[in-house]
């Protein structure tokens, strides 16, 4: 049996340096996983996280189960987190070189939406999770955009710049594009990143100066405070974190 970490441990480690503010984002998102996860998982004790990169969530999640990382770039098996307790494979979401039924939970956070044959991805995560186990996965809604506040584009790169550098294929799902990837509803869903919030994940990604930025969050602060205290899975948000019990 493996158990989740809990919250305020899970958000202590949040790989960005300002988790506050040029991190916010992401410690939303990790909030609306650790939502969605399950309390705790019979089993192997085994976790794969597809397309983990250098972020080592997975580790952080279930810090006493086997993690196993596979990414496609064979490099990133070079930069893993020096705390993180993972095995390396170098692997194609679409072909898990892994067999069937092995899994407690798989990960897919911020992949389906890089991923050309995402229905082939999905059913390949349900493959190799025990009959029982999860997949969690977060993803951006349809809805999503950047900047989210038109008065900042001028500051901001143009969205599909930052979609071509971070290697999108399409822009996000609508709930029931994901209930026929995985060929059923979800059992937990959790939004993240709400109107009173996105002001401070549109300055992350702009172009203003260091010392701007800490003017305009500290301006923005109480409002984004109580929107990010206030936001409830439920919430619209214009990302959101999904679990799958097969």
């Amino acid at each position: 049996m493996i158990k989740k970490a809990p919250l305020g441990r899970f958000l202590s480690g949040n790989p960005y340096p300002n988790g506050l503010t040029d991190g916010l984002f992401y410690r939303e998102k990790m909030r609306a996983i650790h939502r969605v996860a399950p309390a705790e998982t019979g089993g192997f004790g085994r976790v794969l996280e597809i397309g983990g990169g250098r972020s080592g969530l997975a580790s952080i999640l279930y810090p006493e189960a086997e993690i196993v990382t596979l990414d496609i770039d064979p490099e990133l098996g070079e930069h893993q987190p020096s705390w993180a307790r993972s095995t390396f494979i170098c692997g194609d979401a679409c072909s898990l070189p892994l067999d069937d039924n092995s899994f407690d939970v798989v990960t897919m956070f911020d992949v389906l939406e890089h991923i050309e044959d995402d229905h082939r991805a999905a059913q390949e995560a349900l493959r190799v999770v025990r009959p029982g186990g999860y997949v969690l996965i977060s993803t951006p809604e349809m809805n999503w955009h950047y900047p989210y506040f038109n008065a900042m584009k001028r500051y901001c790169p143009h969205e599909s710049a930052l979609m071509r550098e971070w290697g999108h294929v399409r822009r996000g799902y609508r709930d029931p594009q994901l209930t026929a990837l995985f060929n059923r509803r979800p059992e937990r869903r959790a939004t993240f990143i709400n109107p009173a919030t996105a002001f401070f994940h549109d300055v992350s990604f702009s172009r203003i100066g260091r010392r701007r930025r800490k003017v305009l969050y500290a301006l923005a602060a109480p409002v984004t405070l109580v929107g990010y205290l206030m936001h409830r899975p439920s919430t619209r948000g214009t990302e959101t974190a999904f679990a799958w019990r097969k």
